[in-house]
């Protein structure tokens, strides 16, 4: 067992102050990804501080007709949330995807966005991988790759995100909401995650000691219908093979706004831009969002046993919004 050194901090600027004194400092929410990396010997803080007590529990509706989200709300909280069922309806359905009951009642919203993929060579400390250890090489690229990326990725690392929640922010044109020694700055959700490039063991754009604060979501209209649709191995909590996160708006047969962004396909919540492009004033037909897949999908570069993930991602696209353009055009509420 290795030794670490534990603190509940009470205030951001204990936690803060407690991580700038102690290196080699984590933070921790409801660990529940940070503690099975410890057990694997993946990582091995010296010192724990336990943010999880902070006081941004809340989830509070903005003057804008926005959401503010704690970063300690726990994901169970959030799925069940009047508002985030109702109007966020993709963010509810991601959540709840996304694991058991259990974990969701553990889990909290800063930490989920923080979770680190579930690549086996990763996860496995007898074997290399730059994301662990970087210079070590990259054995998933020519070993075992069915579950990872296909878009995004380089010649150092071809893991994917595991978070189904950072999906649908990404597509809902959410922020992060950070605090820093330096000071709060904001970030949207589909820049945080970092691309593998050169440096797969660094994440995200959080700077050394950075907390995440909350997430924020811009006003959605009534009129925007949103889901998240994913596919896995088993009908059980698994992680994605693909998913789409979603939110359109039609009217007399038109896209008059559509955002997408894609799960278990890159090292990062892939937003969709280039799907949305051709969805925005189209008609709202299947070969309309066969050819917005197509238009996103073109850049895939697929592994020896991951091509399927192309094809299914396509589907999971005509699927979700051929079902969300219909609700519109019925004019029914989100369910």
């Amino acid at each position: 067992m290795r030794p670490f050194s534990y603190l509940r901090a009470e205030t951001a600027e204990e936690a803060l102050d407690a991580f700038a004194a102690h290196p080699g400092a984590q933070f921790l929410g409801g660990g529940t990804n940070l503690v099975d990396l410890m057990k694997l010997g993946v990582t091995a803080p010296t010192f724990l501080i336990d943010v999880s007590r902070l006081p941004w529990d809340a989830v509070v509706e903005t003057p804008e007709g926005g959401l503010r989200i704690g970063a300690t709300v726990r994901n169970s909280d959030l799925a069940a949330h009047p508002v985030v069922r109702t109007r966020y309806t993709a963010l509810s359905q991601a959540l709840l995807s996304g694991a058991s009951g259990q974990l969701r009642n553990t889990a909290t919203t800063g930490g989920n966005l923080l979770q680190r993929t579930r690549c086996l060579y990763f996860q496995d400390t007898s074997k290399p991988c730059n994301k662990r250890d970087p210079g070590t090489g990259c054995p998933a690229r020519d070993g075992v790759h069915r579950d990872l990326a296909v878009l995004g990725h380089s010649a150092y690392c071809v893991a994917t995100h595991p978070s189904d929640m950072a999906v649908a922010l990404a597509a809902l044109d959410a922020a992060v909401h950070l605090r820093g020694a330096d000071g709060a700055r904001t970030v949207p959700v589909a820049d945080f995650h970092r691309l593998p490039g050169e440096r797969p063991d660094v994440d995200t754009v959080l700077r050394p000691g950075e907390l995440i604060t909350g997430v924020s979501l811009p006003p959605l209209p009534h009129s925007v219908h949103s889901g998240y649709r994913k596919a896995r191995d088993r009908a059980s909590y698994a992680f994605a093979l693909a998913s789409v996160a979603a939110a359109v708006r039609v009217e007399d047969g038109v896209v008059q706004e559509a955002s997408l962004a894609f799960g278990g396909l890159a090292h990062r919540p892939w937003r969709a831009r280039a799907a949305e492009e051709v969805l925005r004033g189209a008609p709202a037909t299947t070969e309309t969002y066969a050819r917005a897949a197509d238009a996103e999908l073109a850049s895939a570069e697929p592994l020896r046993d991951n091509a399927f993930k192309v094809e299914l991602a396509r589907k999971l696209t005509v699927s979700i919004l051929s079902d969300l353009a219909s609700r519109a055009e019925g004019g029914r509420p989100p369910t």
